[in-house]
């Protein structure tokens, strides 16, 4: 009888241990899938070459300026058109035939992601706005696939999409002169939180890159 006894009670403290083992083991996955804020990025944390140098050791409450440009229809765009938005950034200029038609491609395949959601939109910035009129990027807009209400491409005052690059964005190397192709950008998306700060830095020729800012996307929406 004690022999039994005894195994009866071994079998209890055996599926109890065993329960409490998946529990325990069930926390700590949950703790360590958290997902965890993403950073929110300052002048001081990206390189130099691509801040402008009056910004390049600010380490706090960096935003994105204000600003004013014209879309591929003729309309203003303002901070305002974003507030309370998440948006993903870049610069690019239309008769770019290397990197930018990647890019492009790219952000047409975020846009498809985000089609139904009014909270997530884009915005494309021509380097290259003596060229890119208003005519020249609707005509880009119609043959890449934008749609107007999820994406703008802007053009208007050269030095102001500089500073919006190198002082906003931190995105577009060199310090220009005002010549003609004094902007040398590169091929990051940014991606803009509703505060106007940058939560992420993302190589726009990259498919992994593409995936990970859909993700960050949806770690950002949770967020807010």
């Amino acid at each position: 009888m004690s022999f039994l006894s005894f195994f009866k009670d071994y079998k209890k403290f055996g599926i109890f241990f065993s329960v409490l083992c998946v529990i325990i083991v069930l926390i700590i996955y949950n703790i360590l899938n958290v997902k965890k804020p993403l950073p929110i990025y300052q002048p001081a944390m990206v390189s130099e070459e691509l801040v402008d140098s009056t910004l390049q050791h600010k380490s706090k409450y960096h935003k994105i300026a204000d600003f004013s440009l014209i879309n591929q229809n003729g309309e203003i765009v303002t901070q305002d058109t974003y507030k309370d938005k998440i948006y993903v950034a870049d610069f690019f200029f239309t008769t770019c035939q290397t990197i930018c038609p990647i890019m492009t491609d790219h952000m047409y395949q975020i846009q498809r992601e985000i089609i139904n959601d009014d909270d997530i939109m884009l915005l494309s910035h021509s380097v290259t706005p003596q060229i890119d009129t208003v005519e020249q990027l609707k005509k880009y807009a119609k043959k890449k696939g934008v749609i107007d209400r999820k994406w703008n491409l802007v053009t208007g005052d050269k030095k102001q999409i500089y500073d919006l690059a190198r002082k906003s964005y931190l995105a577009v190397k060199t310090d220009g002169n005002g010549d003609e192709y004094d902007m040398i950008h590169t091929e990051n998306f940014m991606l803009i939180d509703k505060k106007r700060q940058i939560r992420g830095f993302y190589d726009g020729t990259n498919p992994e890159d593409i995936n990970k800012l859909l993700e960050d996307i949806k770690t950002l929406k949770d967020e807010s």
